[in-house]
């Protein structure tokens, strides 16, 4: 079982290295490595250049072109992704593979906790994501995926990539992409699948995540659902 591992960036040089380092220090490495050029500015790319990836560029600005780009870029079975404010544990490429080895799973993901942010003293521990994961088994009726800790098959990708929705300010990406591959198999929910992420989006932009993401998870949910409105 192969592994091809994407990272989306935009202006990440704060962050990208560290989250490659975590990566580099797997117990199972990854097959390949790709970071996604969404138009940086900064010394991302430069600081990337310093590990062993693979650098795609993806001029169309916005997280759905970037992340398209990058699982179409990908070469094996398994496409992983991860964010470039995420540190993964040793063991994440490994668990994955194991989760991949039960029958009918065609996706993965898991938690995480604020690595830079511990609200009420709980280290590892991210209610967002908790609620996030619990709301959407119960209104749609199966798990999904959150797109800083997931992975799921290539050939499930190559069936739903033409009709996954493209207005990333419209929709909510990972909640969209989980339904388009639902029918082909199971997505699991794996609690161990804990991996580290900077809250830096809630202590600067708590509008966005208290309040734009979780509008654009419910219309994703109702468009789908109740309308069947695609946004291409």
């Amino acid at each position: 079982m192969k592994i091809s591992v994407v990272i989306p960036v935009y202006n990440e040089e704060k962050y990208i290295a560290q989250c490659l380092r975590s990566l580099q220090n797997q117990t199972h490495q990854p097959n390949e490595i790709i970071v996604v050029d969404n138009n940086c500015t900064d010394k991302t790319i430069a600081i990337a250049r310093k590990f062993k990836v693979k650098i795609v560029t993806e001029k169309k600005q916005g997280m759905v072109y970037s992340r398209n780009k990058g699982y179409n870029s990908s070469q094996y079975e398994i496409i992983a992704r991860c964010d470039a404010d995420s540190l993964l544990p040793e063991f994440w490429i490994k668990r994955i593979k194991e989760d991949f080895k039960q029958n009918n799973i065609i996706g993965v993901s898991g938690p995480c906790y604020f690595y830079d942010y511990f609200p009420l003293g709980i280290k590892k521990f991210s209610a967002l994501t908790f609620l996030y994961f619990k709301a959407s088994k119960i209104l749609l009726g199966q798990n999904v995926l959150f797109g800083s800790n997931m992975a799921i098959k290539k050939e499930v990708w190559q069936k739903t990539n033409n009709k996954t929705c493209l207005k990333d300010d419209k929709v909510h990406e990972d909640t969209d992409l989980s339904i388009h591959i639902g029918p082909y198999g199971k997505i699991k929910y794996d609690k161990d699948l804990l991996i580290g992420m900077s809250a830096r989006r809630l202590k600067h932009s708590p509008f966005s995540i208290l309040v734009e993401y979780p509008t654009r998870w419910f219309r994703t949910i109702l468009s789908h659902r109740l309308f069947k409105i695609s946004y291409r």
